[in-house]
């Protein structure tokens, strides 16, 4: 198994742990609403502290029931994980392009490179651009070889 793949799942182990352990536990058993959120705990301890306080603007939406009021908070945590995903994907994907492309370039230069190796390695041309024949040279006006 990968590194990558028992980290990942030593940490879906702890997250799960984390959902867990207060509802085995039995955490929160002695309140009213065991785990509500922290607005509330806020709003309880204000009320127990200044009995007396006023809020200084009240909600824009105030919810029909905590159900509703779960799920809109649901809905908003979704479409913030979306976007965070988004944007790391995206990150990702770029960083990938970049190195392909990084990659794509070098494999060309080091192709010619190799290319130009092998012209150099090449047997000189005559004028015409025509190997010269293979085996003794000979002169071309008295037939007889330049050796």
């Amino acid at each position: 198994m990968k590194r990558n793949t028992k980290i990942n799942l030593l940490l879906l182990v702890l997250v799960a742990a984390l959902a867990v352990l207060p509802l085995v536990l039995g955490l929160g058993d002695h309140k009213e609403e065991p785990f509500t959120g922290a607005d509330a705990e806020a709003e309880t301890a204000i009320t127990e502290l200044e009995p007396d306080y006023e809020p200084w603007f009240s909600p824009l939406y105030e919810p029909p029931s905590g159900e509703i009021e779960s799920a809109l908070f649901s809905l908003q945590a979704a479409l913030g994980a979306g976007v965070l995903a988004y944007y790391f994907g995206l990150r990702k994907g770029r960083r990938q392009g970049e190195r392909r492309a990084s990659e794509h370039t070098t494999a060309e230069a080091a192709t010619a490179e190799g290319a130009g190796a092998d012209r150099d390695a090449a047997p000189a041309r005559d004028e015409a651009g025509r190997e010269p024949a293979k085996g003794p040279a000979v002169d071309s006006r008295s037939g007889a070889g330049r050796d």
